[in-house]
C-alpha cells in the first residue's frame, strides 16, 4: 500500500508538465512556420498554411488536454475495450477498397481518414488505445503477467492484429512502436524479460522479411550501415546532418535556414529537429532535448507515485509514448538509427499526433493530480 502524499504533492509536478508541454507546442508552431513557409508559398500561396494547421491542432489539443485533466483516469479503464475496438475499425477502414472515398493517400501509403479537408491518422489513436488496454488488463491480471500462457499470450493475440493493420497501410515504424509501447507497459507490470526475448526471436524473421520486401526500407538500412551505398536513399539523412553542421552553436537565425529550400524533404515534420538545429543551433536543440528529459522524468515520477497499479501502468505507457517517440525522432535526425517517419511530439507538423499527444498528457496530469485528491480525502 502506498503512503499518502502531502496535500500539495501532485501540483508542482503536473503544473510543470503543463508548462513544458505548452512551451513545446508554442515552439512547434514557430518551428513549423520557419521550416515550411517556402513550401507553403509554392504549393498553397500562403507561407503560414502549415503553421495555421498546427495552430488549429494546438487549440483542439489543448482543449482536449483540459478536458482530460478533469476526467478521472479510471474512466479509461472502463472504456479500454471500446476504444480499442474503435481504433481497430478505423484502421480497417483504411484498408477496404470500397471505403477509399474516406481515405487520404500520400506516397503510396494510406494512413489518413479524410472528412472534407480534415484528415485524421487512426494509428495515433491506436497508440493511446493500446496503452490503455494493456494497462487495464495487466492491472487486472496482476502477477499472472509473469506467466507466458496466461500472461503474455493474451496480449499478443490482441495487440498483434492491430500492429498488422498498421503495417498494411504500410507503416512499419508505427507498428513496431505500438508493439514496443505495449511491451514497456507489460514489462513494468512484471512480465519476464525472457518471454520478450523469445517473442523477439520469433518475430525477427518476419521483421527482416518486411524490411526486404519493400525496397525503400532495405535501402534505408543499407545506407545507414554505409552512407555511400546509395546516394539517393541517404539524401535525407545527409541533408539533415548538413543542417546541424550549418547551425553551429547559435544557429543561422529563425527563418534563415537553407535546408528547407528543397534540400531536406519533410523539414517541417519528419526532420523538424534538424531544422531546429540549423536555425536555432546547438544551444536551441539542447534546450529542446532538456525539455523532453524533464517531461519524461516528471512522467515517470507520476507513474512511480500513482495511487494504484492501473494509474502507474497508464502513466508509464503515456510517458513512454512521448519519450520513446521523441528519442527515435531525434536519433533519426542525427543518423544514430535508420531513417523512419516518426514525429517529434508537440513540435512536428501533424494535427493527429498533436491532438492525441495533448490528450494523453491531460490523462497523465489527471493521474498526477489524483494523488493530491487522495491525500486530501485521507
Amino acid at each position: 500500500m502506498k503512503k499518502s502524499l502531502p496535500s500539495t504533492a501532485g501540483h508542482w509536478e503536473t503544473r510543470l508538465i503543463g508548462i513544458i508541454v505548452v512551451t513545446l507546442v508554442a515552439v512547434g508552431i514557430i518551428a513549423v512556420y520557419g521550416a515550411s513557409s517556402v513550401l507553403a508559398v509554392r504549393v498553397y500561396d500562403s507561407g503560414s498554411h502549415f503553421a495555421l494547421q498546427q495552430l488549429q491542432g494546438a487549440v483542439l489539443g489543448i482543449a482536449a488536454l483540459l478536458v482530460a485533466t478533469r476526467i478521472n483516469y479510471h474512466v479509461w479503464r472502463k472504456y479500454a475495450w471500446p476504444m480499442l475496438a474503435v481504433a481497430s475499425v478505423l484502421l480497417l477502414i483504411l484498408l477496404l477498397p470500397f471505403m477509399s472515398f474516406m481515405t487520404h493517400k500520400v506516397n503510396d501509403a494510406t494512413r489518413w481518414l479524410s472528412v472534407g479537408s480534415a484528415h485524421f491518422q487512426p494509428s495515433e489513436l491506436a497508440k493511446f488505445a493500446v496503452i490503455v488496454w494493456v494497462a487495464m488488463l495487466a492491472a487486472k491480471k496482476d502477477n499472472k503477467v509473469r506467466e507466458f500462457k496466461s500472461g503474455l499470450v493474451p496480449f499478443l493475440v490482441i495487440v498483434s492484429p492491430i500492429c498488422l493493420l498498421i503495417l498494411l497501410e504500410p507503416d512499419l515504424s508505427t507498428a513496431c512502436l505500438v508493439f514496443l509501447l505495449a511491451g514497456i507497459v507489460l514489462f513494468t507490470a512484471g512480465a519476464k524479460i525472457g518471454h520478450f526475448l523469445l517473442v523477439g526471436v520469433i518475430a525477427l524473421p518476419f521483421v527482416y522479411n518486411e524490411i526486404g520486401r519493400v525496397g525503400y526500407r532495405l535501402r534505408r538500412w543499407l545506407t545507414f550501415l554505409d552512407p555511400t551505398e546509395d546516394a539517393d536513399a541517404s539524401w535525407q539523412i545527409q541533408q539533415s546532418l548538413i543542417g546541424f553542421g550549418s547551425g553551429g552553436l547559435l544557429g543561422v537565425g529563425f527563418g534563415h535556414g537553407s535546408q528547407k529550400l528543397g534540400h531536406l524533404p519533410l523539414a517541417h515534420s519528419d526532420f523538424i529537429f534538424s531544422t531546429i538545429g540549423e536555425e536555432w543551433g546547438f544551444v536551441g536543440a539542447t534546450v529542446i532535448v532538456l525539455l523532453y528529459v524533464a517531461l519524461i522524468t516528471l512522467g515517470f515520477r507520476v507513474a512511480r507515485t500513482a495511487p494504484d497499479r492501473f494509474g502507474m501502468l497508464l502513466a508509464t505507457g503515456i510517458t513512454a509514448l512521448l519519450g520513446v517517440t521523441a528519442l527515435i525522432h531525434i536519433a533519426v535526425n542525427l543518423a544514430i538509427v535508420p531513417t523512419t517517419g516518426l514525429p517529434l511530439p508537440f513540435i512536428s507538423h501533424g494535427r493527429s499526433s498533436l491532438l492525441v499527444s495533448l490528450f494523453a498528457t491531460g490523462v497523465l496530469i489527471n493521474i498526477g493530480n489524483s494523488r493530491f485528491r487522495m491525500g486530501k480525502r485521507k
